[in-house]
């Protein structure tokens, strides 16, 4: 436990981050592949340069307010990977004066509009639906992406770079056998696309990465980067996917403890949606959990097996343990305790720093 901290604080183990980054580095040098993670999951200088002292160069953001925030730090080539929100032009411009910005299309309007108002050339992409439903051109809309394929080449302030997707499905998994079958239809789509593409772009990327195709598979063939982001953290949602171990994770929250019922077998914490979101799991027998608890150990913490004890419920400030009698009476009021979140990039957001170990407050991207 630790002293001096009085309210919830997320705590990040520096040790579990730095070899979560290591090892998806050393897969993507293994592959012969860029990595370019997302950054969306820690929002902090200071954690990016722990990617920078593992030789990442290349990164990826979910807005340009992001993309700005990092290039401030010394990055200097970044993909926006979301839709682009035309009213951010001036932005856009700002930006692409000082790093290499790569952004991306899915339709000939925004296209339209940015041939007009950009005053710098940026990279896109063309952005592809590789099965999540969400963003993106699936192959059904062939036509136009050979529409936009021609209007970018044809352009003065852009350069085409390729097709970026995101398997996003593969967080709908809850083994590896489905985690790889998302992999392989996201590979075989941009197969299709690089055969139809490639005469003419010899040169163009495929980019594809989401944290549990990234952390599973081994290999990555026809694909240029990977875009894995969560995986510095990673989750409860991740240990249930398959992604990663429980020791992985490398974020938990201390909580304080501000009741306690011991009737309805409840602990009541200091830590609610406002500082987890309501992100929550299914277990395999039915229960929603919106976080696991850990115990204290002499270097950092080991997360409670799925039991009789996990996060029930959140309200917006109130954190429900539900928990034995054992754990109930050994448990005092001002106690801290450790919950690992469901979803690390949520979590992140709404608490904007993180505390290491040793003490050292890291402080993340404010709005």
């Amino acid at each position: 436990m630790i002293p001096e901290i009085k309210l919830p604080t997320l705590l990040v183990d520096e040790q579990k981050c730095r070899q979560n980054i290591a090892q998806m580095v050393q897969k993507a040098t293994d592959n012969q592949v860029i990595i370019r993670p997302h950054f969306k999951t820690h929002q902090a200088h200071g954690i990016g340069r722990w990617f920078r002292e593992a030789g990442v160069e290349h990164i990826t953001t979910s807005s340009f307010r992001m993309a700005s925030y990092f290039a401030a730090d010394g990055w200097k080539d970044i993909t926006v990977a979301f839709p682009v929100n035309i009213l951010e032009v001036e932005r856009i411009n700002t930006l692409a004066r000082k790093v290499q910005l790569n952004i991306c299309l899915e339709n000939l309007s925004t296209l339209a509009f940015l041939e007009e108002n950009l005053s710098t050339k940026v990279g896109v992409f063309v952005e592809i639906n590789a099965g999540n439903n969400r963003s993106g051109l699936h192959l059904d809309h062939l036509p136009l992406i050979h529409q936009l394929v021609e209007r970018i080449t044809q352009s003065k302030k852009m350069q085409f770079l390729g097709f970026l997707g995101h398997a996003g499905q593969s967080y709908q998994a809850r083994s590896h056998e489905t985690i790889l079958k998302a992999h392989q239809y996201s590979l075989q789509l941009m197969s299709q696309l690089r055969s139809k593409f490639q005469e003419k772009h010899p040169d163009l990327m495929i980019s594809l990465g989401d944290t549990p195709t990234c952390s599973i598979a081994d290999q990555f063939p026809g694909v240029d980067e990977i875009r894995p982001g969560n995986f510095v953290y990673y989750d409860v949602t991740q240990s249930y996917i398959g992604s990663c171990s429980t020791e992985q994770i490398a974020v938990a929250m201390a909580c304080p403890v501000v009741a306690k019922y011991p009737e309805r077998n409840e602990i009541i914490v200091y830590g609610g949606g406002v500082h987890f979101s309501k992100d929550r799991v299914q277990r395999r027998d039915g229960t929603t959990i919106f976080g696991l608890l850990a115990d204290w150990t002499e270097k950092a913490w080991s997360v409670i097996p799925d039991s009789d004890t996990y996060v029930s419920g959140l309200s917006q400030e109130h954190g429900k343990i539900h928990t034995t009698q054992e754990r109930i009476a050994a448990t005092k009021i001002g106690d801290l305790l450790l919950i690992v979140p469901v979803h690390s990039c949520m979590t992140a957001d709404l608490m904007k720093s993180v505390r290491t170990l040793d003490g050292q407050i890291i402080e993340m991207m404010r709005y």
